[in-house]
């Protein structure tokens, strides 16, 4: 079964990469951790912003919703909508007021759309190298 979650990340990880619009990959991944430039900027503003307070470290909910499950679903623009208006009835602050996430946004949809694929394991990254 383990060898069949592997190959299926995998496969994800090319579907992800053949499906993004002008042929440029949304992310790209090798060995769950090693992630391309852009997506490696999207995990540190996940880690900058500490959105693991309220998403959890892999993403999988606390007070915050699952993105693992959410991203399956929400599109970008709903996501970037999100992150950068909130949902303060909710407890979802809004972010626009950080260069950071705005310069990332994109990078970090990167990022937690490989994690809710499969494709990318929680935890530490490395970026890949050139």
């Amino acid at each position: 079964m383990k060898l069949s979650m592997t190959v299926g990340a995998a496969l994800l990880a090319i579907l992800a990469t053949s499906a993004a619009a002008d042929d440029a990959p949304l992310y790209s991944v090798s060995e769950g951790s090693k992630v391309d430039a852009k997506t490696y900027k999207g995990w540190q503003t996940w880690r900058a912003m500490a959105c693991e307070r309220c998403h959890g470290a892999e993403q999988q909910g606390m007070v915050g919703p699952s993105l693992v499950n959410s991203l399956k679903t929400l599109s970008k623009d709903q996501f970037e909508a999100t992150v950068l208006n909130g949902r303060v009835d909710k407890g979802m602050p809004n972010f626009s007021g950080s260069q950071q996430v705005r310069e990332n946004i994109e990078n970090l949809y990167a990022y937690l759309k490989g994690r809710s694929d499969g494709a990318i394991r929680p935890g530490k990254l490395q970026a890949m190298e050139k």
